[in-house]
C-alpha cells in the first residue's frame, strides 16, 4: 500500500513538473465603471478589452496571453487608491488609467511604489506627468496645450466681447479653464466673471443670473459633459443664448442628452477624431459589430495597450521600469491613433488639438464628429 502510495506521489510530482506553464500578463484597466462619469468609463474598459482580445489572438505578449482586471474608481480619488492597492496585491503588471485626472495622479503614486507602470488615455492635467516619476504616461495630450488653442481661439473670435470662465473645482476642470485664461489673457482678453461649481450640482440658477447679470457674449467651462450639459439646458432656460465652450470632458453623446437641443452651437477643443484614423478602421469596424461607438478615448485605451505590447516586446521583458526605458526612448509606436512616440516626461511627442462645434446633422442629431472649425 505504502509502495502505491509512493509510486502515485512521483507520478503526480512528474505530472507537475512536466505539464507546459501557462504564464499571464496581468493588466489592469480602471475608470469611473459607474457613477455619473459612466459613460467615460465604458470608453476605457471597451477600448482596453478590444485590445486584448485582439492581441490575444494574435499571440498575446511575449507568448504570454493577457487578463485584464477592471477596476471601478466613481472619479473618487480614495477609491481609486484601493483600486491601485488591489491591483498590486493581484500582480498587475501595467494599468490603463485612469480617467480623472484628479483620479490618476495620486493612484500613480501606488503603482509606482509596486513597479506598475500606468498609461492614461485621458488625464490632462499637467501635474501627471511633471512629477519626474518614472511609470506615468499618456496617451492624451495636456490642459496647458488644450488650453492654450481654446484661449487663442476665444482671443480672435470673441475680440472685445464679454468673456466668463467657470470651472468645476477639480484637477482637471480648474486646471483646464486656469489654462485658457491663461492663454486669453496673454492675447488682451479679460473674462468678466470667473466662477467655480461644484460636481454633483444640479441647480445653477445662481451661476445663470450671475452671467445674464453680465451680459455674457460666451460661457468657457472646464470641466465633465455632466455639469456642461445642465448648465447649457439652464442657460437656455433662463434665456441666455451665449454659447458655450469646454475640452475633452464632454467628448460623449451624453452630453447631448442632458443639455438638450440647447447644446448646438458649442465650441469644444479635442483632437482630430480618432476613428476617421485609416489604421483604425478594421478595429472601429469591431467595435460597431458589438454595437459600441467607439466614440472620445475608447481608441486612445485600444492604443495605450497596444503601446504596452510593442514597449513590452522591444524590451523583452514585462517588468514596468524595463517597458518605461523603451518608451521613453523615442521609440514610435504604430497605434489606431497613429503613429506615437514620448518626450522623458511621458508625454506625447504631437500634442494635437482642434476646435470642434456641436451641429445638427441630416440625421438631427446633435454631433461634434465631423464639425471641425477653422482657428
Amino acid at each position: 500500500m505504502k509502495s502505491r502510495l509512493l509510486t502515485g506521489l512521483a507520478l503526480g510530482l512528474g505530472l507537475a513538473v512536466t505539464a507546459p506553464a501557462y504564464a499571464q500578463v496581468k493588466l489592469g484597466v480602471a475608470g469611473p465603471i459607474t457613477g455619473p462619469n459612466a459613460a467615460f468609463g465604458a470608453q476605457l474598459k471597451n477600448g482596453a478589452e478590444q485590445a486584448v482580445e485582439d492581441i490575444n489572438a494574435a499571440g498575446g505578449i511575449l507568448g504570454q496571453k493577457i487578463t485584464l482586471s477592471v477596476g471601478d474608481d466613481v472619479s473618487d480619488p480614495k477609491q481609486g487608491v484601493s483600486v491601485a492597492n488591489k491591483f498590486a496585491s493581484e500582480g498587475v503588471k501595467m494599468v490603463v488609467g485612469h480617467f480623472n485626472s484628479g483620479v490618476s495622479i495620486p493612484t500613480s503614486e501606488v503603482f509606482q511604489e509596486s513597479g506598475i507602470i500606468q498609461i492614461t488615455p485621458a488625464s490632462t492635467n499637467p501635474k501627471f506627468t511633471e512629477r519626474g516619476m518614472w511609470n506615468t504616461f499618456r496617451t492624451c495630450g495636456r490642459d496647458d496645450q488644450q488650453g492654450g488653442v481654446a484661449g487663442d481661439y476665444l482671443s480672435k473670435n470673441f475680440k472685445g466681447k464679454k468673456v466668463a470662465v467657470v470651472h468645476d473645482k477639480t484637477p482637471y476642470g480648474k486646471g483646464l479653464a486656469d489654462e485658457t485664461q491663461k492663454a486669453m489673457n496673454a492675447k488682451g482678453l479679460k473674462e468678466v466673471v470667473y466662477e467655480g461649481v461644484n460636481t454633483g450640482e444640479k441647480d445653477f440658477s445662481a451661476l445663470v443670473s450671475k452671467l445674464k447679470s453680465a451680459n455674457v457674449d460666451v460661457v468657457y467651462f472646464g470641466g465633465l459633459h455632466t455639469e456642461a450639459g445642465l448648465i447649457i439646458r439652464q442657460m437656455r432656460d433662463q434665456g441666455l443664448k451665449a454659447p458655450l465652450m469646454s475640452g475633452d470632458g464632454i467628448v460623449s453623446s451624453e452630453f447631448v442628452s442632458i443639455a438638450g437641443p440647447g447644446a448646438e452651437g458649442t465650441l469644444m477643443t479635442f483632437s482630430p477624431d480618432p476613428r476617421k484614423n485609416p489604421e483604425a478602421k478594421d478595429v472601429v469596424a469591431r467595435f460597431r459589430a458589438k454595437n459600441f461607438e467607439p466614440e472620445a478615448y475608447t481608441l486612445y485605451s485600444y492604443a495605450s495597450v497596444q503601446i504596452l505590447k510593442q514597449a513590452a516586446e522591444d524590451a523583452k521583458s514585462t517588468d514596468g521600469k524595463k517597458i518605461a526605458d523603451v518608451m521613453r526612448s523615442g521609440k514610435v509606436f504604430k497605434t489606431v491613433i497613429g503613429d506615437i512616440s514620448y518626450d522623458k516626461k511621458g508625454d506625447i511627442t504631437r500634442p494635437d488639438y482642434v476646435m470642434y462645434v456641436w451641429k445638427k446633422g441630416a440625421d438631427g442629431k446633435i454631433d461634434y464628429s465631423g464639425n471641425e472649425v477653422g482657428m
